[in-house]
């Protein structure tokens, strides 16, 4: 595997590589291998969320707003808040805030409970989910053209790793929640 440099992947000169030897000059004794790769996946991260994503922003969506309705129309049916939350890895707080921003725009609708006036149960509206439907297929031909650089293997590869990671870290960061 070379880097975009064309140098070995040990000589990467992204900007996560520049942290490093920095930290090496300062402590040459500590190893810092574990921000190659954490470091990476949180620059990554914040680069992909700077993007703001497309096809989202040209809905007027933001990305925690199209994974809430998401959630509701890969799941099937209705939701509550709760359930919302946990499907989409997001606060209470944050869900209600968005929930009540994607009723007022007519995409998602809230019902009481029949037996439990405390709970609500929420549900894409038509408009909802044909805005999901009609979004899906050009977001994930965004997201391919973010991965373009890659081959299908360093794709499947990089999907394999990220998910032992991931799976690692549930395991871990969910038992230190409880």
């Amino acid at each position: 595997m070379t880097a975009t440099n064309g140098g070995p992947t040990g000589t990467r000169q992204d900007t996560v590589a520049a942290v490093v030897r920095q930290w090496r000059t300062v402590h040459p004794g500590l190893d810092t291998a574990p921000m190659e790769i954490i470091g990476r996946i949180n620059r990554c991260s914040a680069l992909l969320q700077q993007a703001e994503d497309a096809p989202l922003r040209r809905a007027g969506l933001s990305r925690a707003e199209f994974d809430l309705l998401g959630a509701l129309r890969r799941t099937g049916h209705e939701l509550t808040p709760s359930e919302v939350a946990r499907e989409t890895f997001s606060s209470g707080a944050a869900v209600t805030k968005r929930l009540k921003a994607l009723t007022e725009r007519g995409l998602v609708e809230r019902r009481g409970d029949t037996r439990d006036r405390r709970v609500a149960h929420v549900r894409l509206t038509d408009a909802g989910r044909d805005l999901v439907d009609g979004i899906l297929p050009e977001q994930l031909a965004y997201e391919t053209s973010v991965l373009a650089d890659l081959d299908t293997d360093g794709r499947q590869e990089l999907a394999s790793l990220l998910g032992d990671l991931l799976i690692r870290l549930e395991g871990r960061l969910g038992g230190l929640r409880a």
